[in-house]
C-alpha cells in the first residue's frame, strides 16, 4: 500500500516536466496516495553561491520558485487537483534534499526524471542514479 508519493521536478524546465508530473499523479490516483512535488533551489548560503546574492535576493528567488511550481502542478493537474498537492521547495543539493524529503513524510515511491546522460553523468552520476542508489523506499525513473 503506498500512503504518499514524492515527485521531484525541474521548474526550470517545465516543458519536460509534464510528463512526469502526469505520470506521479497517476500513480497517486491509482493508490488513493497524497501527491507531494518537490523542487530543489541551489543553496544560496554555500560560500561558493552565496557571495553573490544577497538575503532578500535568497528570498525572492524562493518566492519566485513557489509560484513557478504552483504554476507547473496547476497547468499539468488542474486547479482542483493541485489544491490537494503538497508542494514543497527546499535548499541544497537536489539529491540529498529529494532523499531527506522522503524521509522525513515518509515517502513510499519516489518518481523522478531523467535525462539522456553525458559522459560526465557515467563518472560523477546524475542525481537520479544517486536517489535510487541511496533511497530508503522505491524510486521510478521517467525517461
Amino acid at each position: 500500500m503506498m500512503d504518499t508519493i514524492l515527485c521531484s521536478v525541474d521548474i526550470n524546465r517545465p516543458d519536460e516536466q509534464h510528463r512526469l508530473l502526469e505520470v506521479a499523479n497517476e500513480m497517486a490516483m491509482a493508490h488513493d496516495a497524497q501527491l507531494d512535488v518537490i523542487t530543489v533551489m541551489p543553496d544560496f548560503g554555500s560560500t561558493v553561491v552565496g557571495a553573490y546574492f544577497k538575503d532578500h535576493a535568497v528570498t525572492s528567488a524562493r518566492d519566485t520558485a513557489g509560484v513557478k511550481l504552483k504554476s507547473l502542478v496547476v497547468d499539468v493537474l488542474g486547479v482542483e487537483r493541485s489544491a490537494s498537492v503538497r508542494r514543497i521547495i527546499s535548499v541544497g543539493n537536489v539529491y540529498e534534499e529529494v532523499l531527506k524529503t522522503a524521509r522525513i513524510n515518509e515517502a513510499d515511491l519516489i518518481v523522478i526524471g531523467a535525462h539522456r546522460p553525458d559522459l560526465k553523468d557515467f563518472l560523477l552520476g546524475p542525481n537520479a542514479a544517486r536517489v535510487v542508489r541511496h533511497a530508503n523506499c522505491s524510486v521510478y525513473v521517467v525517461r
